[in-house]
């Protein structure tokens, strides 16, 4: 069976690559030349609010993140000497941040401009509060940041469960992806599913955009899942909870009947539970599947029939003894 792919981790973004993607939903204004944008990149997913660094702070700047200027830094900045503002702003210059932003549309100070140009630092206006861009841009580093990988399968939503089925190519992950959007549930990505583990490691499953709401059934060809079954069919991404394996090579006293024998399957070092279902001929594996996102469902919520059923064996062996 194919495995993931290796990981891939980003170190860091340009803050050009930063403001062509977010400018709209963080509503940023350049106000330094665009030649700064090619020079800095944002190395850390999290802001720095440089109070200490505008009194000539410096021991613990955090100088790889972006600096936000809120309305006290940018009215003590303000209340200084010309010469104290000027020697503040060319030593934080100094630490290759990687760009300012000055939150509620406040205007900078000359000196930021002049300074900061003739560093090839980035400074930006936003009309946000200095806590809602805060909230904002930590929401999309964490999302850029975040490590990814490939698996091979077919990640589904059953219930508002996210459930990546795999199995060796030919095993009918296609057909039961069908069956299960026949019966109501919503494809998120087939064949390639693509996975980014957020800070709390959570792996989240989403297709390429290209192949979104697109499968390949085997003698059918490409198929169009928006156009067949509707867009409520189709999902941009989930969480993965659980992943079911259709196996061929599991012995009978290899099977676990039961449902005590837990099992976890890897994806970036999150650990998901994992259901290995034996192929059959003539099983619905369609069925099982969507029962196994119901039993992962339940374990959520604190119901285990596995182990209530257990509870009641032990408790009625007790009462014979």
């Amino acid at each position: 069976m194919k495995s993931i792919s290796l990981p891939e981790y980003v170190e860091s973004i340009s803050v050009r690559d930063f403001y062509d993607s977010f400018a709209e939903r963080l509503l940023l204004r350049l106000v330094t030349s665009r030649k700064t944008l090619s020079r800095s990149t944002i190395r850390e997913r999290s802001l720095n609010r440089p109070a200490l660094a505008v009194t000539g702070y410096f021991k613990y700047f955090a100088n790889k993140r972006i600096q936000l200027f809120g309305a006290g830094e940018m009215g003590f900045l303000r209340e200084q000497k010309k010469e104290h503002r000027i020697q503040v702003l060319e030593k934080m210059a100094t630490k290759r941040i990687p760009c300012v932003v000055i939150s509620r549309n406040l205007a900078p100070t000359p000196e930021m401009i002049e300074v900061f140009e003739r560093f090839g630092v980035p400074v930006f206006r936003t009309s946000l509060a200095s806590k809602a861009f805060t909230t904002e841009v930590t929401v999309l580093l964490e999302e850029r940041f975040a490590p990814r990988t490939t698996v091979h399968g077919t990640l589904l939503d059953i219930r508002g469960i996210g459930t990546l089925v795999r199995g060796e190519s030919g095993a009918g992950k296609s057909e039961a992806a069908l069956a299960l959007l026949e019966r109501g549930h919503s494809l998120v990505a087939d064949d390639m599913v693509r996975v980014k583990l957020l800070s709390d490691h959570t792996p989240v499953g989403f297709g390429d955009e290209m192949s979104r709401g697109f499968m390949e059934c085997r003698g059918i060809g490409i198929i169009n899942v928006e156009e067949l079954f509707g867009i409520r069919f189709v999902r941009i991404e989930k969480k993965i909870e659980l992943v079911v394996t259709f196996t061929e090579d599991l012995e009978d006293d290899q099977i676990d009947r039961t449902g005590l024998d837990r099992k976890n399957f890897d994806i970036l070092g999150a650990d998901v539970p994992h259901m290995e279902i034996p192929l059959r001929t003539g099983r619905d594996m369609a069925r099982l599947v969507e029962v196994a996102a119901m039993v992962q469902a339940a374990r959520q919520l604190g119901h285990d029939s596995a182990d209530d059923f257990n509870q009641k064996l032990i408790q009625k062996m007790k009462q014979e003894n």
